[in-house]
């Protein structure tokens, strides 16, 4: 990287980023990170600034005003916004996409599109605007079926309907009752797919790919996959049954001919790509792309990265990836969310927090927070669904499942849940 210093602005207020401000506050690149709007976790390692993510006028505003150098979008809807276009027009560097490549994430109906136009592998599926057209389609092809809102849903407008009234409940809720907002005014239904679920990531830039790193998400709220869909409750890193060598592979089938796809296109793209993917006993099927770290994935992946985060997004955002090396410790990592009472519904929040500091002083273990705030008091609150990410790594998995949760353990509030089966399958 030829800048010996830089002043960097983070933009988010959850888990991820949290372990991204605490990653980057390592480079001994960085002189300043201002994080907005930040969480009292991100306030620990840079200046939080009260702009919200999405408010891209003010993010340009700010930055231009701080001289800054890179800004490191965290989370999805200001890069669907245009966030990378306003960077670009003020001439300030952005590790993430623009609008237009970002509909890769902002549109589930866009990604079925270069899939099939790439050759991708993927569920077969079509994309309705009408609920009667969805619902005969549902009783041509069967359940179970997938009905998922088109637009962006944080993670949570995905149905996997075991019955054909389960899916056709679904259709309703996200395009007649508005479940899902403006996302589910169209959906797309998708086959089934059944195997392991696994998240492939990688820095991207133009028809360029380096491999980051994998890791499995437990979305459900409930021990052993039951429940709804949530943001995401835990996840482990590396997963079980899919190595290095998985790895490369997959980002030679999921991850660059949709690059060049995009650039044929006209769109290319830039930033990190999230491949959602299905293990099965074909070979792995592209469930979805999302155009950035993933939550709670970022948090347990982060915890192995070896080398300085800060010069590969700089690269990345200049598109100069093939220079920049990207390394990670051989260890495991596993991430369990500790939730508000009531989510993924609506979260009873105000609730004070303690034993934060207990578990970060166990070895091994760091906590990030995400859906967390100060009282009149001072004291640390519940202030969102997924409040709490307790991280930890270890030689094995059950090392680091352990150490995980004594890190739970250690912490509580009136309300609080969590999954008990984080990284089982991965032993």
């Amino acid at each position: 990287m030829r800048e010996k210093t830089m002043r960097v602005l983070l933009i988010g207020s959850g888990g991820r980023e949290h372990a991204l401000a605490a990653t980057l506050a390592r480079s001994p690149h960085l002189t300043a990170l201002f994080i907005a709007p930040g969480n009292p976790g991100t306030a620990k390692h840079g200046v939080n600034v009260a702009i919200g993510a999405e408010n891209v006028p003010a993010l340009i505003t700010f930055a231009k005003e701080q001289a800054i150098d890179l800004i490191v979008p965290g989370p999805e809807a200001p890069l669907v916004a245009g966030l990378a276009d306003a960077c670009a027009k003020a001439e300030i560097a952005c590790a993430g996409p623009t609008r237009a490549a970002a509909r890769l994430e902002g549109s589930k109906s866009f990604t079925k599109e270069i899939c099939y136009a790439a050759g991708i592998p993927t569920a077969q599926g079509e994309r309705f605007t009408s609920v009667d057209a969805a619902l005969t389609y549902i009783q041509e092809r069967g359940a179970p079926i997938v009905v998922k809102a088109d637009g962006l849903a944080a993670g949570k407008g995905v149905v996997v309907a075991q019955t054909l009234a389960e899916a056709e409940d679904a259709v309703h809720d996200m395009m007649t009752q508005g479940s899902m907002g403006d996302a589910g005014r169209s959906v797309v239904i998708e086959d089934c797919l059944v195997g392991e679920e696994v998240s492939l990531f990688a820095f991207c830039s133009g028809e360029t790919a380096t491999l980051i790193g994998a890791a499995q998400d437990h979305k459900r709220i409930g021990d052993g996959d039951t429940g709804p869909n949530t943001g995401g409750m835990g996840a482990v890193s590396p997963p079980r049954g899919f190595d290095r060598a998985a790895q490369e592979q997959a980002l030679d089938v999921m991850v660059r001919p949709m690059l060049k796809e995009m650039v044929r296109r006209g769109t290319p793209f830039r930033g990190v790509i999230f491949a959602g993917l299905m293990l099965t006993d074909a070979g792995p099927q592209l469930i979805e792309y999302n155009v950035r770290f993933g939550d709670p994935e970022a948090q347990a992946l982060l915890l192995r990265l070896t080398s300085d985060l800060l010069p590969a997004l700089k690269a990345l955002a200049d598109g100069q990836l093939d220079a920049t090396p990207i390394t990670f410790s051989d260890q495991a990592s596993i991430s369990v969310v500790m939730a508000a009472q009531g989510y993924p519904g609506k979260a009873l929040t105000g609730v004070v927090i303690s034993g934060i500091a207990d578990a970060n002083a166990l070895k091994d273990v760091t906590v990030f927070q995400a859906g967390t705030a100060k009282n009149a008091a001072g004291e640390l609150v519940v202030a969102g669904g997924r409040v709490l990410s307790v991280c930890a790594v270890g030689n094995t998995v059950q090392e680091a499942r352990d150490k995980a949760y004594a890190g739970v353990k250690a912490i509580s509030w009136d309300g609080a849940q969590w999954r008990t089966d984080i990284g089982a399958r991965a032993l």
